[in-house]
């Protein structure tokens, strides 16, 4: 189940954003394995959270309870404008780009991004329960995708053929290794709800460690596999240099028919992520609506279809004006990144604090402990400092770039900071 929960679209994508970035195969490999173990310790983490203080509000209730009401409104502010609308607007660039390799010669990839958060945000605004039907298939799609990919690459180096070689005028645009960390927590990013649901499920602090070590023990490895798959097949060079590596690899392999099933599949996966996505931040909107006057329109839930309809327009309408802007940028998918990652990890960054504050204001709270602690929570509380970090170096990287949408990463901040004074006016 964890495994369904972490895996997305990202695997698709992310891994030709590491390979630009880094100097070595086996630096994409150990990062790679490095963030499964930052995503283990996050999980921990929210798994004492969520069950010491259980609330549907998840970060917005550690937050307000740590850290007091107006940062905690704060949170919901920067989840409407920069966090889980971004991250919508991230993942439909991946079907954007996948579905314009099935026809070149069609839309921009934007227009594909843009069409698909409408279809998501209409058919759940139809009814929750149809968009909830199709997850479990599209996880399945997920996972024969890249099975599809593992049997490609064993087949590629059984047979001795060529490496492909990128697409025309495709260019690599790595910086570091704290960028590549940044991507790689991207692809884990379900890690946060596999506490959650954990949390929920299991009876013991025994059974949720092990539950936990085991699910993102085996993303990670899963995710490595992939990795190794790529770059013993592309080549670092090339995956560096292709938006769509599933494809060219299964291109290769076994021909365009091949190639376009894969694509498809990818596609179909980017909608199972953000159809997840689209839920999970309405519901979250319509329920810090209830408890923040300022966004009391937000909270108001449609009974006749059982759906938050006022926060799945706001959250759809948002996501479709980042997908303009990021189709301004060579490529929306980092922009995108660039954009939602600064604000996201110094949300991350206090959640993880809050930890410690609560432990020291409600100490007999009951619940599940952090094994090792304090250094599990703290591992993760350094993480989410050197990835903001990162982000934020990442964003004043962009700014000495001439092309266009280089200022994602401030456009992302310049917002959250217009939330502050209207959060700290209102009551």
């Amino acid at each position: 189940m964890i495994v369904g929960i972490v895996i997305g679209a990202g695997i698709f994508r992310v891994p030709a954003d590491v390979a630009a970035a880094v100097s070595a195969d086996w630096q994409a490999l150990a990062l790679w394995t490095l963030g499964g173990l930052a995503a283990l310790c996050g999980a921990l983490t929210y798994a004492e959270l969520a069950t010491r203080h259980p609330s549907i509000g998840g970060e917005f209730h550690f937050l307000r309870l740590a850290w007091g009401p107006r940062l905690a409104a704060l949170f919901v502010w920067a989840r409407i404008a920069v966090m889980q609308t971004g991250a919508i607007a991230t993942v439909a660039f991946v079907a954007g780009d996948y579905a314009a390799g099935l026809w070149p010669s069609g839309p921009h990839p934007a227009l594909w991004a843009a069409a698909a958060i409408a279809a998501v945000t209409l058919a759940n605004m139809a009814s929750l329960e149809a968009g909830r039907r199709g997850q479990q298939l599209f996880v399945a799609v997920e996972v024969g995708a890249l099975a599809a990919v593992l049997v490609a690459a064993l087949w590629l180096m059984g047979t001795g053929a060529p490496a492909p070689q990128p697409p025309a005028g495709s260019t690599p645009a790595g910086t570091g290794l704290g960028l590549a960390l940044v991507f790689i927590m991207l692809a884990y990013g379900g890690w946060n709800e596999a506490a959650y649901l954990s949390a929920e499920t299991r009876d013991s602090s025994h059974g949720l460690v092990r539950a936990l070590v085991l699910g993102l023990g085996g993303v990670t490895l899963l995710y490595v596999l992939i990795n190794a798959a790529f770059l013993a097949t592309l080549g670092r060079e090339t995956l560096a240099a292709t938006p769509a590596p599933a494809t060219l690899l299964l291109e290769a392999a076994f021909g365009p028919l091949a190639a376009a099933a894969v694509a498809t599949a990818v596609v179909i996966a980017s909608l199972s992520t953000m159809n997840a996505t689209v839920i999970t931040g309405a519901r979250a909107m319509c329920a810090a609506g209830r408890q923040v006057p300022l966004l009391a329109p937000l909270g108001t839930w449609d009974q006749a279809r059982s759906v938050p309809r006022p926060a799945l327009l706001l959250q759809g309408l948002v996501a479709l004006a980042l997908t303009a802007y990021g189709a301004t940028a060579p490529d929306g998918f980092t922009a995108m990144v660039a954009f939602g990652a600064p604000v996201f990890w110094l949300f991350l960054a206090l959640t993880a604090a809050a930890l410690f504050r609560l432990r020291r204001t409600h100490p007999d709270a009951p619940g599940f402990r952090v094994p090792l602690y304090p250094v599990i929570p703290l591992i993760f509380l350094a993480v989410c400092l050197a990835m903001l970090w990162s982000s934020l170096d990442y964003a004043k990287f962009m700014l000495t770039s001439s092309e266009a949408g280089r200022h994602a990463g401030v456009l992302g901040i310049a917002l959250l900071a217009l939330g502050v004074p209207l959060v700290w006016r209102a009551r």
